[in-house]
């Protein structure tokens, strides 16, 4: 569940603390040191600071190779220095192979993705088609929740034509969404939407509209730095989208080699993104999503992200 209280009264607090601090460190300057005017410690409170990113990170469960058992999984990325799992749904392996593997190595689930979104869609013009969608995303609430983690990332839809046009997929998929939020409540399991290539929300304003109509807190971003480059600048999304991220989706892009491209080798402003994140007040999980490989490669993969994403200015 997202935590960070809503940008615009999370801003107007620090403000307030920030002018209140500024006071009393004031009167308590020019009146015991006499050292300093009132002014000169005003102007060095409100000196701007850099806060720490508050980042957890993790890769896509289909991204580990030569990994035959779910606890090589955990035990390659522990090995590595990834903070935690995310898995998938629906899957070949048991909750209690996860929740040992969890155990045995101290890596929390924080959440899973549901495989099937892409085929079998809530955005569908076939009406059963879309009931199989909300059976199976009630599934991975459930896997969610056995597996220990509190969300299940989902793609809402594909535009995909006459009879699935940008407002069926918003339309359909909202009332599929709408469908298992009871179970979501109850078990502590967000969905969190994920911005692609789909022809669907194109424009941060859309997806931030889109996520408002819900207006459930069950319900949130999965944001994905990398997909939206192509259509403006990752830090404009942040910025626009605020407090409705509760994750963040890893990779780079760049119109030379697409998403081929390595972390830090593409289009993404890093230090940007990493303003803006501060901006809202951003912590949580952040996951790579990108081409998978041995060890070494993912070790390549974590390094990349501590240097572009996870790096303190």
């Amino acid at each position: 569940m997202n935590t960070h209280p809503p940008l615009k009264q999370a801003s107007n607090r620090r403000q307030f603390l920030g002018r209140t601090a500024a006071v009393a460190a004031a009167g308590l300057v020019s009146t015991q040191l006499g050292a300093a005017t009132a002014a000169d410690v005003a102007t060095a409170a409100a000196a701007p600071t850099q806060k720490k990113l508050e980042l957890y990170k993790a890769v896509k469960w289909g991204m580990i190779a030569d990994a035959p058992t779910v606890l090589d999984h955990f035990k390659i990325c522990k090995e590595l220095g990834y903070d935690g799992m995310e898995l998938i749904s629906p899957a070949d392996f048991s909750a209690e192979e996860v929740r040992k593997a969890s155990d045995a190595t101290g890596l929390p689930v924080h959440g899973l993705v549901d495989m099937k979104h892409w085929d079998v869609r809530l955005s569908s013009p076939d009406a059963k088609v879309r009931e199989e969608g909300v059976a199976i995303l009630r599934q991975a609430i459930l896997d969610c929740h056995a597996f220990g983690g509190f969300s299940v990332l989902l793609v809402p839809g594909r535009v995909n034509g006459a009879d699935e046009t940008h407002d069926h997929v918003w339309k359909r998929s909202i009332e599929g969404i709408r469908q298992v939020l009871p179970l979501a409540s109850k078990l502590g399991v967000q969905v969190l939407i994920e911005n692609v290539w789909n022809g669907f929300c194109e424009t941060p304003e859309q997806l931030r509209d889109y996520l408002d109509e819900i207006a459930n807190p069950w319900v949130a971003s999965y944001f994905d730095i990398g997909n939206v480059v192509k259509f403006s600048p990752s830090q404009n999304w942040i910025r626009t989208l605020g407090a409705r991220i509760v994750k963040l989706d890893v990779k780079e892009w760049s119109t030379e080699k697409g998403f081929d491209a390595k972390i830090g080798e593409g289009d993404v402003n890093w230090p940007a993104v990493r303003q803006a994140l501060r901006e809202i007040g951003f912590s949580g999980w952040c996951t790579a999503e990108v081409a998978g490989g041995d060890r070494e490669w993912l070790a390549d993969v974590a390094k990349r992200m501590d240097q572009t994403l996870l790096v303190q200015d």
